[in-house]
């Protein structure tokens, strides 16, 4: 009997040491967590301060009639509904949208074709060359892009040089001050700000592709055409995912770009949200509605990102 109560005595004591090193290491695993969110504090610190409180105070703002410096009224949805019925205010968006065409469909189909190439050009000082001529643009602020291609755009800019030089001089105008070729001409410079990135990304999505699996298209019989849409397209779903989505916030979002070559000119035929909403507070002192055209741009980004997040989302 003795004997028994001492194995059973001896066996709880065996299992106690155990149980308390469980617990032991679950309190390290615990603090450890708790170690990795104190490192996270500042950078959260900053995000609340400079972007989460100024969202808010731009979503209460939006809700009053204020000029900034003296008493504000409160309106309610009267803000919105302008946004929503303002003839002006609904092309502006207009004008966003379809900057999305220069913005992301023509960097991201230039820049999946200039990849694909790439992956057959052999050679790798021709490819280092032009990785860095493509990605140029990207290390050039966008004020300082606007500026340059305003000059080139001029009357007697290069663009209108090369067009008098080929023969097309009746094609040569003034772009920027054109109120049919204005916004296309706008976009442009954002097709030749985005296409690098675009570029870069999909050649970095290309290498990541098994090279057999080439190899077995070509076997197959498969050209060009039909490897980039058999084999390319399918294994570079996340990287045309991030370009979509980074071009898509770019085109709708547009400021610098727009601001210092047209600044919305001639007329309004390319004013956009970034720059009505900055004319609306600092112009004309209509802080209220300009809050709530920079909500309704807001709203607009993540409804549009949103699902595409979901479509490129690898499965």
């Amino acid at each position: 009997m003795t004997s028994t109560n001492t194995a059973v005595t001896s066996g709880a004591g065996a299992r106690l040491p155990r149980s308390k090193k469980r617990r032991a290491g679950s309190r390290r695993s615990q603090g450890a967590r708790w170690v990795g969110w104190w490192f996270a504090v500042p950078a959260l610190v900053m995000y609340a301060v400079f972007v989460i409180r100024p969202v808010a105070s731009s979503v209460q703002i939006s809700f009053y009639d204020w000029d900034g410096f003296g008493p504000s009224t409160w309106v309610g949805l009267d803000n919105y509904r302008r946004v929503f019925t303002d003839p002006e205010l609904l092309a502006t968006i207009g004008n966003a949208f379809f900057l999305i065409i220069f913005f992301t469909a023509v960097p991201v189909v230039m820049g999946l074709i200039i990849a694909a190439l790439m992956r057959e050009i052999k050679g790798r000082v021709f490819g280092a060359t032009a990785r860095t001529l493509l990605f140029l643009p990207q290390i050039i602020p966008g004020a300082a892009a606007a500026i340059a291609w305003t000059w080139m755009y001029s009357r007697d800019g290069v663009v209108n040089q090369f067009l008098s030089s080929i023969g097309l001089e009746s094609f040569t105008r003034a772009w920027l001050g054109d109120f049919d070729w204005a916004l296309p001409a706008v976009g442009f410079i954002g097709t030749w700000l985005s296409t690098g990135l675009c570029t870069l990304l999909l050649m970095a999505g290309i290498g990541k592709i098994d090279a057999s699996l080439y190899e077995a298209a070509r076997l197959d019989g498969a050209n060009f055409l039909q490897q980039t849409r058999s084999v390319t397209l399918p294994g570079l779903k996340q990287e045309l995912g991030v370009c979509v989505t980074i071009t898509i916030i770019a085109a709708l979002a547009a400021f610098d770009v727009v601001f210092l070559s047209t600044q919305g000119g001639p007329g309004r035929s390319t004013m956009v949200p970034g720059v009505e909403i900055y004319r609306l507070g600092f112009v004309e002192n209509q802080l209220g509605l300009a809050s709530a055209l920079a909500v309704v741009l807001a709203i607009l980004v993540l409804l549009v990102v949103g699902p595409l997040q979901r479509v490129f989302k690898e499965r």
